[in-house]
């Protein structure tokens, strides 16, 4: 059974999620190199990667990075740092996560799905999966939009 933290330590964990929202760099680094995890994550799996890459801080990406963060952390969600980066559309984010290793097929929905669900091709072929093609309309999901009309018998 996982151990219950006090007040004083949740409230500081939710501080440096919010360093990380927020792209404190300096401040979050400091705590980092100081020993805070680097891969710390919340109640959701959120690391403060993730939500660095989410807020669109490229300076705090970067700085996670350099600090051995896990860019193939994956919150309860599916969704990862690189993910989040394409679905923010931060091409620097973006390279600074392949970079470091990230996998553009990682998590459900993936970076590639992302960048093609929300037709972004720059995305798509900044990822590597090759030229964009935009996904062809399938029928609707529940029949036809209109009812068909018949003639009593």
């Amino acid at each position: 059974m996982a151990e219950e933290l006090d007040d004083e330590t949740l409230a500081f964990a939710h501080r440096m999620f919010d360093l990380a929202r927020s792209g404190d760099t300096a401040e979050l680094a400091g705590f980092v190199d100081a020993g805070l995890p680097v891969d710390l994550c919340n109640d959701k799996g959120d690391t403060l990667l993730i939500l660095a890459a989410y807020h669109d801080h490229p300076d705090t990406v970067r700085a996670l990075v350099e600090r051995g963060a896990d860019t193939a952390a994956v919150n309860e969600r599916g969704q990862t740092a690189l993910a989040a980066a394409v679905f923010r559309q931060s091409e620097e984010e973006v390279d600074i996560l392949l970079g470091a290793g990230a996998d553009p097929a990682l998590g459900a929905p993936s970076a590639v799905e992302v960048a093609r669900f929300f037709e972004l091709p720059a995305m798509v072929v900044r990822l590597g999966a090759g030229p964009y093609q935009p996904i062809e309309p399938g029928p609707p999901l529940n029949g036809p939009t209109t009812p068909e009309v018949t003639q009593p018998p």
